[in-house]
């Protein structure tokens, strides 16, 4: 398979009715032959972002699921093919982030973490990859999976959560060489984006000293990573961390 341009794509954007899945499901309809937009109980947002997206002249869908069930995980990549198109582009950006600590961390927990943010993207990269090993499509289909900068370093404060994405940024490279050559796989871990819910900008005015380049990021350039890891065809098994750098200074005081 070769890259052309020319060519667009559909893509599938699971938890994209809000922050990151909401940025990256509006900039790439720009160029997008269709969008399907993920959500679990956020009706709303999800059929607000559609209205949003056809304005743009892109078809855009919504479908519901429920990331947190292994059947519904394991079937929504089959409902898109029958009731909207082939998918050449899965995202897995859904996920949970609650605190958790070592010392008191549940089984819940970690089930809940596991389930939702390392296991259902696993099932639908799975269906993903053998639904377009039956195709036959000049674009090579992509998966990207949303990890966190957290991957590089120790976060006493979401134990379950961040044991979650490590077992993504392994999934991700064990998917990368067992779906190959038909399908890339690949990362990206944001750093300062966004502020989790509760919190303002304040929160990551803070946090930015920790990081060499001493600054916040942009959804924009989560986008522009994305992009790059769709549109280039000789790249797989990679992360990228839109961090700032955070990820080279692990957990080393920031003097």
């Amino acid at each position: 398979m070769v890259q052309n341009d020319k060519l667009k794509r559909s893509y599938l954007i699971t938890g994209s009715s809000h922050r990151i899945g909401r940025s990256l499901a509006l900039n790439l309809a720009k160029a997008a032959e269709k969008v399907i937009i993920h959500y679990n109980k956020s009706q709303k947002e999800a059929e607000n972002l559609a209205r949003e997206i056809e304005q743009l002249g892109t078809e855009a869908f919504t479908i519901a699921a429920d990331l947190s069930s292994p059947s519904e995980a394991e079937e929504l990549i089959g409902r898109v093919w029958e009731l909207v198109c082939p998918v050449d582009v899965l995202i897995n950006n859904a996920s949970i982030y609650e605190t958790s600590h070592l010392k008191d961390v549940t089984k819940n927990d970690l089930q809940q973490n596991m389930m939702i943010n390392a296991f259902a993207p696993l099932l639908l990269s799975r269906a993903f990859a053998e639904f377009n090993a039956q195709r036959n499509t000049k674009l090579r289909p992509v998966i990207i999976n949303m990890l966190d900068a957290r991957i590089s370093y120790h976060d006493r404060e979401h134990t379950a959560y961040q044991l979650s994405k490590q077992s993504l940024l392994w999934l991700t490279k064990i998917m990368a060489l067992e779906f190959a050559p038909g399908v890339r796989v690949n990362g990206i871990a944001p750093g300062l984006i966004l502020p989790p819910a509760g919190k303002d900008m304040s929160y990551l005015e803070h946090l930015k000293s920790k990081d060499p380049l001493n600054s916040i990021g942009t959804l924009d350039q989560i986008v522009q990573a994305a992009k790059f890891l769709i549109e280039n065809e000789y790249v797989t098994g990679q992360v990228i961390y839109v961090d700032g750098g955070k990820h080279l200074r692990g957990n080393l005081p920031s003097g």
